[in-house]
């Protein structure tokens, strides 16, 4: 039952989210919390995993949560879920694109959908930034100086780097710069 449940669920993500693995990450929260896969604060540390590893996030969530939830064959289910949407509509848009670029109800179907991926969007990018300042859910609080630190230093850094000193920013050297930070910053405030 949960090869299916992990299937099934990952599958309406991938066919009802537009716009990426972004997009997609306020689905597959709802969902982790609603089966009680993860708890709130560990799907957040899961979220910067899956954004620091290698590959599409949305593949990423997917595999580790079925890996969780039913081991190897959970992970290629959750995973093939998540993925076999967009090969689909990829397939059926590749043959008749032509066609639809023209046609002005796909226009209007497009420009309906545009709002609703930057709002995920963003909705997700609010996410992150409240609990990087201790928001674990809208009722619980714990202020974590730590994340603050961590995240005024490389905000900073970004801006004198990308807007001071005109330089463009390698984002593999910035996720690196990031974990040594993190760590860093960790190691002074909780003393290892």
């Amino acid at each position: 039952m949960i090869f299916l449940t992990l299937f099934l669920e990952f599958f309406k993500i991938g066919l009802f989210t537009f716009g990426g693995g972004y997009a997609m990450i306020p689905l597959v929260k709802e969902v982790v919390l609603k089966y009680g896969w993860l708890l709130e604060s560990e799907f957040y540390d899961f979220l910067g995993v899956c954004e620091s590893t290698p590959g599409p996030i949305a593949v990423n969530m997917a595999t580790y949560i079925g890996s969780t939830q039913g081991g190897i064959l959970g992970s290629l289910l959750a995973t093939l879920g998540v993925v076999l949407p967009s090969f689909i509509i990829i397939l059926l848009v590749a043959t008749i694109l032509k066609k639809l670029i023209k046609n002005n109800y796909f226009q209007s179907f497009l420009n309906g959908v545009k709002p609703i991926v930057v709002g995920l969007i963003l909705s997700t990018g609010l996410m992150l930034i409240v609990k990087c300042f201790g928001f674990n859910s809208i009722t619980q609080f714990n202020f974590d100086l730590v994340s603050v630190v961590t995240f005024a230093l490389l905000s900073i850094g970004y801006c004198l780097i990308k807007y001071v000193f005109k330089k463009k920013i390698n984002n593999v050297y910035f996720i690196l710069v990031s974990a040594v930070v993190g760590i860093l910053s960790s190691g002074i405030f909780l003393g290892f």
